[in-house]
């Protein structure tokens, strides 16, 4: 392990409070440096991984700077030195993150018109690396066109420090950093990585927009590759505990890890109609991980066992390929644990330390705005098997800030497993697609798209990006047959003139869970769950049960267990649920009523009914419910007129749906509806409220013409940059309009009330660590309007204060609902 100094002479990065140690500048921009060259070289860009981190902090040496930091950490005295400032009042005040990035582009840009590419990609690491990726053209009404980044690389010397901090450099930062941009590999290396981008385009036109997004993406690549270096290596000498925590991608065995698997699978018995077309569906996975790298279709009905399946493929598809880790993303509104919880039970078994294998990442306990007790306490999926969500995937491609940047990186030479990818939002297609087939193509990585109902995401407009599947890359080899074996429902369209009321829905409810044994009512908002579950509520009656998003997982996990056990044992159990339930839940009722909603959701609300094959036939009810209020909610509907468009056309000649209104003819007929009416959606429209003028994301991280044709009008030329996406304007876009929630940790159970007690009691940040882990599962993700409304109340609070941790007041949560926007507890229960 490196020695830390504690003399004050030297040029510090950091200082450690428990035991007075400094980190010096020369220390830490070696030690990111190296963590940047190993993370950069899964794309072959090891030099230039090392090179912006060797730099990125290269403006610390400045005398102003240094007297800050000493200042701030108490190496100066106020009373007996001079050069003491209050640091308080200069905190992000002091630049130091130009002047790497004016040397990278100086020594670049000199050498023709790659020199200037490459310059500018590396210059952007460097000078992002606090704030998240700048603008290389504003997109600001008030300055729209500006050339941000030519402005930024031609600021004055005084204010950037840039001759004083090479004046007053370590020499052999400077030696290497000459080393490295005289190498004559470093520009040919990056040429490659654009080449390889220009093969696959359309056109192999380079300023097309699939091209210019992807060349955002190894422009993100890179930043990631620096972001994670440095909050990594500042984290580790800040709290060495929290360090050795770290697996730095030293993993179990992907051997060990398929034999673990392999061992559970073969212990398992048939025992149900269904079970050995699930085995069937299983071997097909293990024989196709064999095949090359690529872009995957798993279509297998609900119920069919394919998240065990898929984790067979992956798995075995990592060991064949020797590929980094195994990445699950199950959609916003999915039961995360479930899975994971699965997963775990197998690939970590009794002795294997916890979350050594399988990590969970599903929840925004920290806000963006991190202090560095934020940035130590961050993920960088630094495991084998990851288990995140839908919002921290595209938050990563695509987000604001640091935080989820830091991740993109650790998801080259992965195999990233879609679950339920049918519930990828529509505004987002384009950015997806050529985000996904950057990764495949570019990074190495293996993506399997896993669903009952495949969305065309390669038959929308290739001009502005559609995955590139190619044909016989599905994992089942006869899809058809497969959906007819599995058919275990029959769907019962019951649209009514003038819509069911709540009374006539609550006894279809009743009537079904007395008829079948059990009943699940899907519904598409917390206030028609709730509602309902009032309606049925009787003393003495069926036993009731509420599952949404309100509810933190434990308590979910709680409800659903409850549930389980009273279906196993055929006891009456009727549950409300929202449509979280639809994605991955295994549960088996005889009955479900579902609102009518997007053809997808009708057929994954089917697969919780008779999902086992119990019974010969499942009945599902689609039901149109009166004066639903739910336009707001585009999403839902959208769908729910595409399908009852395709339920129309299905009365009038089912046999050309193959007499399945759920069935694989259905829903391609769907999707084509679906997707046609909402094309113009698909490339992220942003509204003149949202960025000052109307235009989309996917134009800000490509060709970001706008912006281009402005700076002609203003300059009478194009601007003289490669590079010219608005990169900050389109990650603040993009949080704005997807109006991101933040985790608030909940008091459910004494379990949760004592680790919001621990919480607000700890100082270290490495015992934080751990208890945040343990926190996710006792979180609510808020949304914004929502938190607003709970802080006015004084429901919510920070568990230390700067900390941005939020728990809620116990009295806010409600056993049977979650939380609450009003009291429903008091303080009497918190004490029993």
């Amino acid at each position: 392990m490196e020695k830390y100094t504690t003399s004050q002479d030297l040029p510090i990065a950091h200082h450690r409070k428990s035991d007075d140690a400094i980190q010096t500048l020369e220390q830490h921009l070696r030690g990111v440096a190296n963590l940047s060259c190993l993370y950069a070289k899964k794309l072959n860009l090891e030099d230039q991984g090392e090179l912006i981190g060797l730099l990125h902090d290269l403006g610390k040496y400045s005398q102003a700077f240094q007297t800050y930091i000493k200042s701030a950490v108490g190496l100066l005295n106020q009373d007996e030195d001079e050069e003491f400032v209050d640091a308080a009042g200069l905190k992000g005040k002091i630049d130091h993150s130009t002047a790497g990035a004016q040397l990278i582009w100086q020594e670049l840009s000199k050498q023709g018109q790659l020199g200037q590419i490459v310059g500018q990609i590396l210059s952007l690491c460097i000078a992002s690396h606090h704030s998240g990726l700048i603008d290389c053209l504003s997109s600001d009404t008030n300055s729209l066109g500006e050339d941000v980044f030519s402005r930024r690389m031609n600021k004055i010397t005084e204010r950037s420090h840039l001759q004083e901090s090479l004046a007053k450099a370590d020499a052999s930062i400077l030696s290497r950093a000459k080393e490295l941009t005289s190498q004559p590999n470093l520009i040919p290396a990056m040429q490659a990585a654009l080449a390889k981008i220009m093969r696959f385009a359309p056109n192999r036109d380079d300023k097309n927009i699939v091209v210019q997004q992807q060349l955002g993406l190894l422009v993100r690549f890179l930043f990631s590759c620096l972001i994670d270096a440095d909050r990594v290596d500042s984290a580790d000498f800040e709290s060495p505990k929290a360090a050795k925590l770290r697996a730095h991608g030293r993993y179990t065995e992907w051997d060990v890890l398929c034999e673990r698997l392999e061992k559970h699978l073969a212990g398992f018995k048939p025992s149900k109609k269904i079970d050995p077309l699930r085995c069937d569906i299983s071997n097909h996975c293990h024989n196709a991980a064999s095949r090359d790298k690529g872009i995957y279709t798993l279509t297998v009905p609900t119920g069919g066992g394919k998240t065990l399946a898929s984790l067979r493929f992956a798995l075995h598809h990592a060991k064949k390929h020797k590929m980094d880790r195994v990445i699950y993303v199950i959609p916003f509104t999915s039961i995360i644990d479930q899975n994971a919880e699965v997963v775990r039970n197998i690939l970590e078994p009794q002795g294997t330390e916890p979350s050594s294998v399988v990590l969970e990442h599903h929840s925004n306990l920290t806000p963006e705005e991190q202090s560095w007790r934020g940035k130590i306490l961050a993920e960088n999926w630094d495991a084998p098997v990851i288990y995140t969500t839908s919002v921290q995937l595209l938050e990563t491609l695509f987000g604001a800030g640091t935080r989820g940047a830091r991740r993109m990186h650790q998801l080259a030479n992965t195999v990233l497993i879609f679950d339920e990818i049918q519930t990828l939002p529509v505004n987002c297609i384009h950015l997806f697609n050529n985000a996904i087939n950057f990764l495949v193509d570019q990074c190495g990585s293996t993506v399997v798209l896993c669903t009952a109902t495949q969305p065309l995401l390669d038959q929308v407009s290739a001009e502005k990006g559609a995955l590139r599947i190619p044909a016989g890359n599905e994992l089942m080899p006869d899809v058809k047959k497969l959906f007819d074996e599995l058919k275990r429902v029959e769907v019962k369209y019951q649209r009514k003139r003038g819509g069911w009321t709540n009374d006539e829905i609550a006894a279809l409810a009743m009537e079904e869970t007395h008829r079948a044994g059990s009943c699940l009512v899907i519904v598409n908002t917390k206030n028609a769950a709730q509602t309902l579950y009032d309606l049925c509520k009787q003393p003495d009656g069926i036993p009731l049960y509420h599952l949404s998003t309100s509810m933190c997982p434990t308590h979910r996990r709680v409800i659903l267990a409850k549930i389980r056990e009273r279906l196993g044992k055929r006891l009456p159990v009727l549950c409300f649920s929202t449509q979280l339930i639809e994605a991955g839940v295994d549960v088996d009722f005889g009955a479900v009523i579902r609102y009518t909603a997007g053809l997808d959701s009708i057929a994954q609300a089917a697969g919780r009914c008779n999902r086992n094959g119990l019974r010969e036939t499942g009945i599902v009810h689609v039901v149109n419910p009166q004066n639903e209020r739910i336009e707001m909610l585009r999403d839902i509907c959208i769908g729910r007129d595409k399908a009852e468009r395709v339920l129309d056309e299905y009365e009038d000649n089912p046999l050309q749906f193959g007499n399945d209104r759920i069935g694989l003819e259905a829903m391609k007929r769907y999707y084509t509806y679906y997707f046609f009416a909402r094309q113009s959606e698909m490339d992220y429209p942003l509204s003149t409220k949202t960025i000052g003028h109307e235009d989309t994301l996917l134009n800000l991280l490509s060709g970001n013409t706008l912006a281009v044709h402005e700076h002609e009008q203003r300059t009478g030329q194009g601007p003289n940059i490669y590079l010219r996406q608005s990169f900050m304007s389109a990650a603040k876009a993009f949080k704005a309009i997807d109006a991101p929630t933040q985790g608030v940790i909940v008091q459910y159970s004494k379990e949760g009330q004592a680790i919001v007690a621990e919480l607000c009691a700890a100082y270290l940040p490495d015992k934080e660590f751990d208890m945040l882990r343990r926190a996710q599962q006792f979180t609510v993700n808020v949304f914004p309007n929502v938190l607003e409304r709970l802080a006015k109340a004084g429901a919510v609070r920070e568990v230390q204060e700067g900390t941005g941790i939020l728990y809620l007041d116990y009295r806010y949560y409600s056993d049977e609902f979650g939380l609450s926007e009003t009291p429903v507890r008091n303080m009497e229960a918190w004490n029993a």
